[in-house]
């Protein structure tokens, strides 16, 4: 029997030929959600976000089980396809079943076709992609802001493939029909640059001069009274070019072309990076589909920005509108403010000085300039939600890569990619390629990785620290990082301190944080421990427990290995060497238990 989910116009489910009943609102908001998400779990906090906003009712957790269990009775006739786990739902769907997944997949083929010069083929497989839709995507569903979100996402998606089939199509010779096409999106979208370059030389080439000269100064006169913008120097080129009745260059129907020179500022890849395969795979998926926000997520030294930065320049392709690379802190750890991060973004996109003094309206400006480009912006370090969100694109293509220590659960739309401390043999990976020494006493090897508590960090410090100091045994050197109260003053070489990094994560954490850190301290000497366990080293009972690891799991202190089965059976992980941290702090001062103690 064949299965169709549809999000790409009114959220539907087919069986067969039978439609299926999805019942009340919020039932429904809960299946647009986890098809957003398919096959990812989707939390129960985001799903309370997205049924209630800000004023989820006591009974919320209940509330959700209840719609959730009317769906798997209504999706029965599909199979089973929603499952719980890590704290939220899945609901698991093949590719061929879900439209959205079919156009994801049908683009990334188009674009591969297109980049190896087969353009008629590309504009085929592009077409087909625009087929799938049936109209604006989940549109008696857009009271919850989160599914909003989602919907934007996918009409900006959509957006960027009509442009990439418009460029494929002119390619090809189809001319008329880009001139069709694109006429009747600009309706709808009169300030996408690209789409409108992409008509504009349609015109031109079909003998349609004058429309096409019109069509250029209706959007700078628009750009100007809305946005105070100037049209792109690639759009005023080809204006210029269709003004002197020249033919249009190849690629000028691209505003981000060969007529402006892409922003590229990456900081460079390690050349030893190592391991994180699979995270890597992830993330080169998620950000190449275009048009939305990845979040790498960790501990402090587990090696979040250099796994962006190298997913970030095997992307390349992907985005030929540019990589940049955007750190949202000071050196002193402070966030930026707005007024820095927007003149920084001026310098990428040409506007110089001409950036709007409200932070508003310079977010504004931003967005209007990545809405037709395919751009990748890897905001680093990110302090909370609302520093993000006036970065994030709008509508189109471009992809926000976020790292950041805490979960940031409050942006919605997002797709995660948490890091875990290493595996034992990406560390002795590492170390090998910084000391070349592993095969010379690999026991001692992995005695040094695990009391560096598998941190590419404290990894990568023992090995330079092993480089400089060539005449130390790799054994003695491991003895030393096994003595729990030295082992922090080991990990430093050069500008590379591991205590500093903690200690900076420390003071980061608001002082209920600390209390319980520190409580939490005392537990034996394994990472892993229950709300049970917990619940004694705290004092309270395992439920008051629990709540407080949560906050910890958001800050992004304690982890969630793999391993957990349901919320009422998880296994929790404290980083060693936070752990360790957390110990020391609480014996350099007699105030350790009192929650406002804690300075590093």
């Amino acid at each position: 029997m064949i299965v169709r989910f549809s999000l790409l116009g009114p959220l539907s489910v087919r069986v067969g030929d039978d439609l299926l009943p999805l019942g009340p609102l919020k039932q429904r908001l809960v299946l647009a959600v986890l098809l957003g998400e398919a096959n990812r779990f989707v939390s129960v906090d985001r799903l309370t976000e997205a049924l209630w906003a800000d004023e989820p009712p006591r009974t919320a957790r209940k509330n959700i089980q209840v719609y959730v269990s009317a769906l798997r009775r209504t999706l029965e006739p599909a199979g089973d396809r929603i499952h719980h786990g890590l704290g939220g739902y899945l609901i698991r769907v093949a590719e061929p079943e879900l439209d959205a997944l079919r156009f994801q997949a049908l683009a990334r083929t188009a674009r591969a076709t297109a980049a190896n010069g087969r353009f008629e083929a590309a504009a085929a497989l592009f077409d087909s992609a625009r087929r799938l839709w049936t109209g604006p995507p989940l549109p008696e569903l857009l009271c919850s802001e989160p599914v909003r979100a989602q919907a934007d996402q996918l009409v900006g998606r959509y957006l960027a493939v009509s442009e990439d089939w418009a460029e494929a199509a002119l390619e090809s010779g189809l001319s008329g029909e880009v001139a069709e096409v694109t006429a009747e999106l600009l309706e709808q979208h009169p300030l996408r640059e690209r789409l409108r370059a992409a008509h504009m030389t349609a015109l031109h080439r079909c003998g349609r001069r004058a429309e096409a000269l019109a069509a250029y100064e209706e959007v700078r006169q628009r750009l100007s009274r809305e946005l105070g913008l100037s049209p792109s120097p690639a759009l005023t080129g080809l204006y210029e070019s269709i003004l002197a009745d020249g033919a249009p260059a190849a690629g000028a129907a691209r505003p981000g072309g060969a007529g402006r020179r892409a922003p590229h500022a990456l900081p460079p890849d390690l050349p030893d990076f190592t391991g994180r395969r699979g995270q890597v795979a992830e993330l080169v998926a998620a950000a190449s589909d275009g048009g939305g926000v990845v979040l790498v997520t960790g501990p402090a030294g587990v090696g979040k920005t250099a796994l962006a930065v190298h997913a970030a320049h095997r992307l390349a392709e992907h985005f030929p509108d540019g990589r940049i690379h955007l750190s949202l802190r000071e050196p002193d750890g402070s966030r930026r403010s707005p007024a820095s991060l927007a003149a920084e973004l001026a310098r990428y996109t040409g506007h110089g000085a001409r950036v709007p003094e409200h932070p508003d309206l310079a977010a504004a400006s931003w967005r209007a300039w990545l809405a037709d480009r395919r751009v990748l912006l890897v905001l680093d370090d990110a302090p909370d939600e609302a520093s993000v969100r006036p970065l994030l694109p709008g509508t189109g293509a471009s992809t926000a890569v976020v790292t950041a220590r805490t979960r940031l659960a409050g942006l919605v739309g997002t797709r995660r990619v948490d890091l875990p401390p290493y595996s034992v043999e990406e560390a002795l990976e590492l170390l090998d390629r910084i000391t070349d020494r592993v095969g010379c006493d690999r026991a001692a090897a992995e005695r040094l990785v695990r009391a560096c508590g598998l941190l590419p960090l404290a990894v990568r410090v023992a090995g330079l620290k092993l480089t400089v100091l060539r005449h130390l045994p790799m054994a003695e050197y491991a003895a030393r990082l096994a003595d729990p109260r030295t082992v922090l003053d080991e990990l430093a070489v050069g500008d590379l301190d591991v205590r500093a990094l903690l200690a900076d994560e420390w003071r980061r954490l608001d002082d209920a944080h600390r209390f319980v850190l520190l409580r939490l301290g005392r537990l034996p000497d394994s990472s892993l421990f229950t709300a049970e366990g917990a619940a004694v080293a705290l004092g309270c009972a395992p439920d008051a427990a629990r709540r407080q690891i949560e906050r910890l799991i958001e800050a992004g202190v304690v982890l969630c290995p793999d391993s957990e089965v349901t919320a009422h059976a998880a296994v929790y992980a404290l980083p060693h060497l936070t752990r360790l941290l957390a110990r020391e702090q609480a014996a350099w001062t007699v105030y350790g238990e009192h929650a406002g103690w804690g300075t590093a």
